[in-house]
């Protein structure tokens, strides 16, 4: 979904680099991926075609943060202009 996000924190040498992967368009998610000791972050469309990759050795990665978009856990129920529709009165 727009807006989920992927940091990872590879061990460059001597110093730490952050990385980040972010689903920049509506439909698009950000899967990670652990395989053979690499480690891959893809952004994907709605069709599954790659956008765009990032992969690293395994032993050199420190972290990795997966922080999705914090979705709606209890829906209402809207009208077609996205307002709350009224409660019906009790009887």
């Amino acid at each position: 979904m727009k807006g989920d996000r992927v940091e990872l924190v590879v061990d460059a040498g001597d110093m730490r680099r952050t990385y980040a992967v972010v689903a920049g368009r509506a439909g698009r998610r950000v899967e990670t991926a652990v395989r053979r000791g690499v480690v891959e972050v893809s952004e994907v469309t709605r069709s599954g075609t790659v956008v765009r990759t990032v992969r690293f050795l395994a032993n050199r990665v420190l972290a990795l943060v997966e922080q999705p978009v914090p979705r709606e856990d209890n829906p209402e129920k809207h009208d077609h202009f996205g307002r709350p529709l009224r409660e019906d009165p009790e009887t």
